[in-house]
C-alpha cells in the first residue's frame, strides 16, 4: 500500500479522495492555487503545498510543481481526480519516471481511449456495439459528404481528440455539412489543439447510459451497472441515475457482460465509465472514460462498493473487491449537481456563501467542499456540490430528493437547485421517460413562456 498519497485537484474530489486515504490509514498531501489557500481540502489534509497562482495552467496543471511538491513531502502516490490531469497519459509516464505511482489506468489506455477514432476501432474489435459512422478523421470535401450520405442525415461531427461538447456540431441535411465540418474543427483546434473531425450518425430521442467497470490490470474486470444521465445541457450532465428507467435487467446484464469482457481483454487498471447512447433497445458505443467519474456516487450508493478507496487499493497491487456475481444492485439512486449558477441563463455566479444548510437524514448524502463564509472563486467550475439520495425505489427516491431539495439552503450567490426542485415535479422525470434533449427542450420552453 502507499505511504502518502498527493492529490493533485481541488474542490469536492479532492476531498472525496482524503476521505479515502483516511479510511485506508495514508497520509495524505493537498496541492492549492493562492485563490484555494482557504479550501476545505487544504484545512483536512495532513500536509499542503501552494503550487502556483489562481490559473489551471500555473497551478492544477503544472507538472513540475507538481512533481516539486511529491519530492518536498515525500509523496509515493498521485491521485489526479477527474478534469486537470486525470486523463494526461504523458502525466502519468512523467510520473513513473519519477518513480512515482500514478492512481489511474495504464498510460496506453488513457492515450488509447482520449483518441475518439481509435477508441471506437478498440470497441468495435473488442465486440462493443458502436454508433454507425466514418472509420476515421475526414477532411471538409467529397468524401466526407459521402460516409454522411451512406450513414443518412442527420449527422454529428465530432472532435477526435474532444470531449465536453466542444467540436460537436450537427448537421441536419447535405447543406449543413460543410459548415458543420468547418465549426467543428476550428473549435477542435482551438480547444485540443487538433482539429481532427470525425462523422457519426445523429441519434434522435436517444438516453445516455454509462457503464461503471473495475479492473486489476491483470485480465480481471467486473461492471458494476449502469447510470442513466440522458439529462444534460450543452453536453454536460445535470441530473445521473441508477438503475436506468429505461433498462430491464436482460438488457443490463448483456450489455454489463459486454463491457467487462472487453475491460478483461484489455487488461484495463482501475476505475474506467463506458459511454453509449441507447435508443430502440440498441446501445451504440461513444466513448470511455480513464478516470474517476464526477457522479460515481450514484453507483457507491447502489452498489455499497466505494469506488475511489478500491481505485487505491487496485492501483497499489490489490485485488477487485468482488465477483462479478458478488455485484448486487440495491434500490435506487439520484445525483443533482448543484452549480453555482444563475437557475435560468446559466450565468457563473461566484461569491461569498451567506448561508449553508446541507440536507440529511436517511439515504442523503452530500458531496462538497464548501462551508458558510467560503468564497467560490471564478478561476475554475462552478460545482457547489453534488446531492446524492437513495431509496428502496425509484418512487421513494424521488420523494426523498423532492424533501431533500427543498431542505438545502444556499445563500449568498445563485445556484441551480430552483432548477431541480422544478424537475424532480415534472411528469416526464417522474415517469422516467426523457432522452438527451429532453433538457434544453424543457429549458426552451420555459425561457419561452
Amino acid at each position: 500500500m502507499f505511504d502518502k498519497i498527493l492529490i493533485a485537484n481541488r474542490g469536492e474530489i479532492a476531498l472525496r479522495i482524503l476521505r479515502a486515504c483516511k479510511e485506508l490509514g495514508i497520509a495524505s498531501v493537498a496541492v492549492h492555487s493562492t485563490a484555494d489557500a482557504d479550501a476545505m481540502h487544504v484545512r483536512l489534509a495532513d500536509e499542503s503545498v501552494c503550487i502556483g497562482p489562481p490559473p489551471s495552467k500555473d497551478s492544477y496543471l503544472n507538472i513540475p510543481a507538481l512533481l516539486a511538491a511529491c519530492e518536498i513531502t515525500g509523496a509515493d502516490a498521485v491521485h489526479p481526480g477527474y478534469g486537470f490531469l486525470s486523463e494526461n497519459a504523458r502525466f502519468a509516464e512523467i510520473l513513473a519516471d519519477h518513480n512515482l505511482h500514478f492512481i489511474g489506468p495504464k498510460a496506453e489506455h488513457i492515450r488509447l481511449m482520449g483518441d475518439k477514432i481509435e477508441a471506437k476501432k478498440t470497441a468495435k474489435r473488442l465486440g462493443i456495439p458502436v454508433v454507425p459512422g466514418s472509420d476515421g478523421a475526414v477532411g471538409v470535401g467529397d468524401e466526407a459528404m459521402a460516409i454522411a450520405q451512406q450513414i443518412g442525415f442527420p449527422v454529428l461531427v465530432k472532435a477526435a481528440a474532444g470531449g465536453g461538447g466542444r467540436g460537436m456540431k450537427v448537421a441536419q441535411t447535405a447543406q449543413d455539412l460543410a459548415l458543420a465540418l468547418s465549426t467543428a474543427a476550428n473549435e477542435a483546434r482551438s480547444a485540443f489543439g487538433d482539429a481532427s473531425v470525425y462523422l457519426e450518425k445523429y441519434l434522435q430521442k436517444p438516453r445516455h447510459i454509462e457503464i461503471q467497470v473495475l479492473g486489476d490490470g491483470r485480465g480481471g474486470a467486473i461492471h458494476l451497472g449502469e447510470r442513466d444521465c440522458s439529462l444534460q445541457r450543452r453536453h454536460q450532465k445535470v441530473w445521473e441515475e441508477g438503475p436506468s428507467p429505461a433498462l430491464d435487467a436482460a438488457a443490463r446484464a448483456k450489455i454489463g457482460a459486454t463491457v467487462a469482457k472487453a475491460m478483461q481483454e484489455m487488461k484495463y487498471l482501475g476505475v474506467g465509465t463506458v459511454e453509449f447512447l441507447y435508443e430502440d433497445g440498441e446501445f451504440y458505443f461513444i466513448e470511455m472514460n480513464t478516470r474517476i467519474q464526477v457522479e460515481h456516487p450514484v453507483t457507491e450508493m447502489i452498489t455499497g462498493i466505494d469506488l475511489v478507496l478500491e481505485q487505491i487499493r487496485i492501483a497499489a497491487g490489490g485485488d477487485l473487491p468482488a465477483t462479478q456475481d458478488e455485484v448486487m444492485i440495491n434500490g435506487h439512486a439520484i445525483e443533482c449537481r448543484v452549480n453555482a449558477e444563475n437557475p435560468v441563463t446559466f450565468r457563473p455566479s461566484p461569491g461569498k456563501i451567506l448561508q449553508y444548510h446541507p440536507p440529511g437524514g436517511l439515504g442523503v448524502r452530500i458531496d462538497s467542499a464548501v462551508y458558510q463564509g467560503y468564497v467560490i472563486p471564478p478561476y475554475y467550475d462552478s460545482l457547489v456540490g453534488k446531492l446524492i439520495v437513495h431509496g428502496k425505489t425509484r418512487t421513494e427516491c424521488l420523494m426523498r430528493l423532492r424533501r431533500a431539495l427543498d431542505e438545502m439552503v444556499v445563500d449568498g450567490i445563485e445556484t441551480t437547485l430552483p432548477l431541480f426542485r422544478a424537475l424532480v415535479r415534472e411528469t416526464d422525470i417522474i415517469d422516467g421517460d426523457y432522452h438527451i434533449h429532453w433538457l434544453e427542450q424543457y429549458l426552451a420552453g420555459q425561457s419561452a413562456s
